[in-house]
């Protein structure tokens, strides 16, 4: 084992640490009170919230929030790590194995889908993944393997272009490895995924005179570069995505992958906080992501554990204290109790999501942009198939995946 000091791409100067004149607050019944919610949430959930804001201020304290900047590079056993199919509802249509090098995440999301926002753990990069790839490759598209289309994710339950895999060269033998599979195997029928808030200056990290970019362009007709981008309020972005790369930059790196031949037209917009959702905010957002050659988006309402809605609605409500009292009002109806997602996550009431979701459908259809529309939120919200087809007219299907990657290679 070796500890390396992670140096990050695009150092942030204001973080949850600098916030010198916010105190976090006890988010209880009068808290909730005197700021003009008017749900009634049950007992058991003011409970938690009130729990919920005891941590976060403890961690606030305790300089626990943010990510150590260092990592451990650690070399386990390939042959010791599981083999993960991506299905979170159960109903997912397409056959997706997962490929996490990276344990815990240097982005540090205070938000985050895997973790809650919790970033105590220490962050280990495995640098035998790479070899657990290949074995993985062969296994399912190699000679005498059913060879059928499916796709590898990269990474879902952490930030696959993070400075930890960057920096020792992890994510750049991982796209060796299907380079190499494809070489030995042409009409192999695997295809790469990956979902990141890289920037343009992560793509242009080399090892061994490779940059991420240069192996993409290797790949380019065999993988998708889908940028992962959230609504809310600028200046709590920096706050909640501490170690991502600026919006701005994010775009550029798809810029960057479309003028190299890399299909990058598809976008994870994930969280959106719904209070944020004016039709201004909402004509803005999806402008700049057309301007950037984005196509089609994978809508993600923030799902949230109470214990972190207590975090993330006083850190909102710095900005404006009126979506914070919405935000509260959007999520903790006894009614919506049960619109949960993976773990056990909140999403917003039912009604709010569905008309926020047209809202955007609508103004998106006027720029040509398609909507990738999961088994769980059609299924929650009454959508039917006639109102979003599995794979729309862009190709992409469920995720975001590519459908069309999948025609035979000329």
């Amino acid at each position: 084992m070796r500890v390396l000091d992670v140096i990050p791409v695009y150092p942030v100067a204001d973080n949850l640490y600098t916030l010198d004149d916010f105190v976090p607050p006890l988010v209880d019944e009068e808290y909730l009170r005197v700021l003009g919610v008017q749900v009634k949430p049950a007992p058991e959930t003011l409970a938690t919230l009130a729990e919920g804001s005891r941590i976060f201020a403890r961690r606030l304290a305790e300089h626990t929030l943010l990510p150590r900047r260092q990592c451990r590079v650690e070399a386990f056993d390939p042959g010791s790590i599981p083999d993960e199919i991506h299905n979170y509802t159960g109903r997912c249509p397409t056959l997706t194995y997962e490929i996490n090098p990276v344990r815990g995440c240097g982005v540090g999301c205070q938000y985050c889908l895997v973790t809650d926002g919790v970033h105590e753990q220490p962050l280990v990069v495995d640098e035998n993944y790479p070899l657990y790839v290949r074995r993985l490759l062969e296994s399912r598209n190699g000679a005498g393997s059913e060879n059928r289309n499916h796709y590898y994710y990269f990474s879902p339950k952490t930030e696959a272009l993070q400075e930890a895999t960057l920096q020792t060269g992890v994510a750049h033998r991982i796209l060796r490895e299907f380079d190499a599979h494809f070489r030995r195997n042409p009409d192999s029928r695997a295809r790469l995924f990956i979902a990141s808030k890289a920037g343009e200056a992560h793509l242009q990290i080399a090892d061994n005179g490779e940059t991420i970019l240069d192996l993409f362009a290797r790949l380019r007709s065999r993988m998708q570069f889908n940028t992962s981008v959230s609504m809310m309020p600028p200046a709590l972005r920096t706050l909640l995505e501490p170690g991502a790369a600026p919006i701005e930059e994010r775009l550029k790196a798809v810029q960057a992958c479309r003028s190299r031949g890399i299909p990058s037209d598809s976008a994870l917009v994930q969280p959106i906080f719904t209070p944020f959702l004016t039709d201004g905010n909402i004509q803005t957002f999806f402008e700049m992501l057309h301007k950037a050659g984005i196509r089609n988006y994978k809508p993600e309402f923030l799902t949230v554990c109470m214990e972190n809605l207590a975090m993330l609605g006083p850190l909102l409500g710095r900005f404006d204290r009126t979506l914070e009292r919405q935000l509260y009002e959007d999520y903790l109806l006894p009614s919506n109790a049960d619109h949960r997602k993976q773990r056990g996550r909140t999403a917003p009431d039912r009604a709010v999501s569905a008309a926020h979701l047209g809202r955007m459908m609508r103004f998106t259809d006027t720029l040509g942009m398609s909507v990738s529309i999961c088994y769980w939120v059609r299924k929650q919200l009454g959508i039917t198939e006639e109102q979003i087809p599995l794979i729309n007219r862009n190709g992409f299907q469920c995720l975001g995946y590519q459908s069309r990657l999948f025609a035979d290679v000329q």
